[in-house]
């Protein structure tokens, strides 16, 4: 019963938060002011509390047999007696009902707590852009740093009041006049202030306040300004703010992504359910910033003015945490990358500030499988609490004895490692590892001290329930179910091996062995533990982490066997006895990181070796994972997680083999139908499309291999047209490879064979550049837009093998491009791939000739950059769907939207020879492409024309197609990137229909 109910409430929870996210539910003002969250969380606690002691006094026995003959007979002489056990009958009803009913209003009341927690997230949220000056005050430390040599922005958690609108750009001398205005104004007002009395009609923003979330990037430095000093550039100043600080700032506010939004995410992550679960009302771009800080407490108005003893110390912390990060960024420009990221991973091991790992570390992490290493755990706070408890027992032992006359020496160590560690999950942030650290000391000593009997795993499961009470938004954080779920399966396994222990240690006394062979055989016992706890742990996380993240490294299962013990027994004890040295003596403390640094260093190295092996390339796991699957996992697993003997472990084999043959045929459905999936980018003019394509009697095909069943083409394209102005491209050739790379595995697709660029590079074909400064910063910065695909091209080959790569226009200088690109890298293990020019007429079929792809356009002979662009059609006969890829679950990706003409028409008669489809990818910037298509080329040779079924077009909304070749083409539905149409589509036909494109 105790596992039921508190399934049932979080799962209550999880559907309230998800249906109330998908559709719009109506805010009742009313019902959050009867039940606001504090007292309806203290009821759900009461309430839990009698169901327990209900529960625990209603505890069946078994009578022996004789007594119920004896009570039998008892009955049947005495009529009270029957009376009595009616009675007794009468009261365990009741109790049931009684348990029922609670257990009912547990499970309503849990779900009344989600809907109001999401009500009052929508009453405080920012719901339309609009441009602000408003007084921010600071709240805890930044996530990342600003810093324009590693492109690294500034994102900071902060709290905006006394917001007004923003009627033009001010300056910062124009912020620092506001600040001195609004301290010198009794009223803490700015309805007063002459300098911008026009800019406020009312005063409803003088008592609003949003939590937002700052940020400033680092933007590409004019020819003017980059001969300026970069101490000039006013974000500067962003890196010294301190939690508490108030300065004035004008603002861009921007809503909050939605969940569906959040889907074009190239990498799947949903920013908005992660905003959202640390109670951020939406975004902010700083415009400029202030130099004067608001000082004056009696008349700032602050978020934290009128605020708890406890967020005020908790500033304080944060104050701390600040300082600490300072510490460890001085003389940071001087200092190599390697030396930079050791020192940024042992601040983050001491603190869980983040802040100054840059992306390549994290990704390391990640590959490697230990990212689960940088967040602050339960060990770090149990190894800081141990170490504390221990020095004040001893300290008692040795000064005052006398102590333990009134408290036990083990109700001491408690309370000191309660102190220690809540001081430092609050110092680490109180993420839900810390907190939960933290409550489960709290309750295990309580339960101790009570002598209540509760198993520790109820314990655990009761703090999972009481966190979600507090903070229904904490099940959309992934460290929740990470940590608990983790910690459950320690405390399970612990519960196991001890009793193994246990028999072994007898078995080694009663045959009196040796020393040495009792010491081999615990070492190989332990070592088999670990090795077992960690492949338990592997496997049972795996399908969460697939369901979370979408990905996993398989690296985890080797590198986590000796990580997880340096850093456990190694790195943090020693990065804690530090952090308390700094405390006394920084210079000690210096020297002791000195060594954790040198430590962290050495291990990125080994991990980079181990990474790069190319018999081991083949490190991530994409595997689709829904509901369904996670169900078929817990029930192979519940013959395990149940005692031994309850229930037989095989009838593990059925959910298994279930479970098997799900994936399996997940796997098969991203690969049996013809499809063209558009991969978001995150550039609105960059785009990226995935041609998957099943293969049948493939006996004469072309292709490298012929015992395929799937072909897959690759087709990049960057549609800024040339003619008008528009903001850079921020992707880097690095993170657009990588990101491709991720969405083209978790598609089961490990080679392709081709790839097209279907924009012209113009650095491949005037001039190249060899110097190395010029090419490491395209590759790790802003790249030239001209040069980004090519070199996305050479770095996706590093990750999967492409057996063709077409180019449009000229790429004379691809080679000496690639020798440079190597030179640059100082990388051995590099893999060239040749160029072919995609240009009009250039053709590629298969074997079977189910499928062709043939260049449209493109005239590389031609001295002019507007006509080498190279639009592609692909010719099939079978139909093509078109999906948009969704990168959370790519099962679900979903049909994109097509406008169909209806002036074009199908052809009369359908021939067994005609092709069913033809998708034609759109690739110009210029209108002479088409201009040139019209005049040279025709739909079809004379001879033989070709007709399809359907012909759909993927373009651009830049696109400069004509109506004249979309009817020369017999284009039947429109599909663009953006969601956009082109021009053309309204002269040609005004009166369209909207629909989804189906196979």
């Amino acid at each position: 019963m105790y596992w039921l109910i508190g399934s049932l409430i979080i799962i209550a929870m999880m559907g309230v938060l998800a249906v109330a996210d998908s559709m719009a539910i109506p805010t009742s003002s009313s019902l959050m002011d009867i039940l606001n969250t504090p007292i309806l969380s203290l009821s759900l606690i009461i309430f839990a509390i009698i169901l327990i002691v209900i529960a625990q006094f209603n505890v069946p026995f078994a009578k022996p047999s004789h007594l119920s003959q004896h009570n039998a007979g008892l009955s049947s002489r005495n009529p009270s007696y029957n009376i009595s056990h009616k009675s007794k009958l009468f009261f365990r009803i009741s109790n049931h009902v009684l348990v029922a009913v609670l257990a009912i209003g547990l499970i309503i009341g849990s779900a009344l707590q989600a809907l109001i927690s999401h009500q009052q997230a929508e009453l405080t949220e920012i719901t339309e852009p609009m441009r602000v000056q408003a007084l921010v005050t600071i709240e805890g430390i930044s996530d990342s740093v600003y810093d324009v040599a590693t492109d690294s922005g500034y994102r900071q958690v902060a709290v905006i009041s006394d917001i007004s609108p923003l009627m033009s750009a001010l300056a910062v001398k124009d912020l620092d006049a506001m600040t001195s205005n609004f301290l010198i104004d009794e009223n803490n007002s700015l309805s007063n202030n002459k300098l911008y009395e026009n800019n406020s009609n009312n005063n409803n923003g003088k008592n609003v306040t949003y939590r937002v979330l700052l940020n400033a990037y680092p933007k590409k430095p004019s020819k003017q300004s980059s001969k300026k000093n970069l101490d000039s550039n006013p974000f500067d100043r962003l890196n010294y703010l301190q939690p508490g600080d108030q300065l004035f700032m004008s603002l861009a506010l921007a809503p909050l992504a939605t969940s569906e939004q959040a889907l074009s995410n190239p990498s799947g992550f949903d920013s908005y359910r992660w905003l959202r679960g640390r109670h951020i009302d939406g975004v902010a771009n700083i415009l400029t910033v202030g130099t004067s800080n608001v000082t004056n407490t009696e008349v700032s108005k602050p978020a934290f003015a009128s605020s708890s003893y406890l967020q005020r110390f908790q500033t304080y912390i944060n104050q701390g945490r600040w300082q600490l990060r300072q510490h460890f960024y001085q003389d940071w420009s001087t200092q190599t990358t390697a030396a930079q990221q050791a020192k940024a991973v042992t601040l983050s091991l001491l603190t869980g500030d983040r802040s100054l790992i840059n992306h390549d570390t994290k990704d390391l992490y990640q590959l490697a499988g230990i990212s689960h290493l940088l967040a602050i755990s339960g060990t770090h706070v149990l190894f800081l609490a141990i170490m504390l408890a221990g020095a004040a027992v001893l300290l008692f032992d040795r000064l005052w004895p006398k102590v333990y006359r009134y408290v036990p020496r083990w109700q001491v160590r408690w309370w000191v490692m309660i102190a220690a560690a809540f001081i430092y999950a609050l110092f680490t942030g109180f993420d839900v590892p810390a907190a939960r650290t933290a409550w489960m000391l709290f309750a295990i000593g309580l339960v101790r001290l009570t002598l209540l009997p509760v198993s520790r795993m109820r314990v655990l499961f009761a703090l999972a329930v009481l966190m979600a009470w507090l903070d229904p938004y904490v099940l959309w954080q992934a460290g929740y179910w990470l940590s608990f779920i983790a910690v459950a399966l320690l405390l399970k396994y612990d519960n196991a091996s001890y009793t193994q222990s246990a028999v072994i240690s007898e078995t080694a006394s009663a045959h009196s062995a040796s020393i040495v062979e009792t010491a081999f055989k615990r070492v190989w016992i332990i070592g088999k533990r670990v090795f077992k706890l960690q492949f338990w742990l592997f496997i049972t996380l795996l399908p969460i982490t697939l369901l979370l993240f979408g990905k996993a490294s398989l690296w985890g299962l080797v590198i986590n066997l000796f990580a997880i013990g340096l850093f456990g027994w190694v790195i943090v004890p020693l990065n804690l006895l530090a952090g308390l040295c700094y405390l006394l003596s920084p210079a000690i403390a210096d020297s002791i990181w000195l060594l954790v640094s040198a430590i962290v260093a050495k291990l990125h190295e080994l991990i980079t070796w181990l990474t790069s092996l190319p018999a081991l390339s083949e490190a991530w796991l994409y595997t689709p994972v829904n509901v369904a699957i996670l169900l078929m996992v817990l029930l192979s697993m519940l013959p395990w997680l149940l005692p031994r003997g309850f229930i037989s472990r095989w009838l593990a084999l059925p959910p298994l083999t279930l479970l098997m043959m799900t994936v399996y045929a997940n796997q098969q459905s991203l690969t049996t139908i013809p499809t063209l999936y558009i991969l978001p980018t995150g550039d609105p003019y960059i785009s990226a499309a995935l041609l998957q394509y099943p293969v049948a009697n493939n006996k004469q095909s072309s292709t490298t291999d012929t015992h395929k069943t799937n072909i897959s083409w690759l087709f990049l394209s960057d549609h800024r047209p040339n003619a008008a102005r528009t903001m850079p491209s921020n992707l880097t050739a690095n993170k657009l490879s990588m990101t491709l790379a991720q969405q083209l595995g978790s598609l089961s697709v490990d080679t392709l064979e081709g790839m097209v660029v279907q924009s012209s590079s113009a650095g491949l074909t005037e001039t190249l550049t060899t110097d190395k400064k010029y090419l490491a910063s395209n590759a790790s910065t802003n790249a030239n837009a001209s040069e980004l695909l090519p070199l996305t091209v050479f770095q996706l080959n590093q990750r999967l093998p492409i057996s063709q790569y077409w180019q449009a226009g000229r790429s004379d200088h691809w080679s000496a491009f690639q020798q440079a690109y190597k030179v640059t890298s100082q990388s051995k293990d590099i893999t060239n791939i040749s160029v072919q020019r995609c240009e009009q007429g250039k053709t590629w079929q298969l074997g079977n000739g189910d499928l062709s792809i043939q260049a449209l356009t493109g005239w590389s002979k031609i001295d002019s950059l507007s006509v080498w662009d190279c639009t592609v059609a692909i010719d099939a006969s079978l139909p093509i769907r078109v999906l948009k890829y969704n990168a959370a679950d790519p099962l679900k990706s979903t049909p994109a939207t097509a406008q169909i003409l209806t002036s074009s028409s199908h052809p009369s008669t359908h021939q067994a020879n005609m092709p069913q489809a033809r998708v034609i990818l759109n690739a110009d910037t210029h209108q002479r492409i088409w201009q040139m298509w019209a005049l040279l080329c025709s739909v079809g040779p004379p001879e033989q024309p070709r007709t399809f079924y359907n012909v759909t077009w993927l373009g651009h909304s830049t696109s400069q197609i004509t109506a004249e070749v979309i009817n020369r083409q017999t284009i039947n539905e429109m599909i663009t990137y953006d969601g956009k149409m082109p021009e053309a589509t309204l002269s040609l036909n005004p009166a369209v229909d909207t629909t989804n494109t189906t196979p």
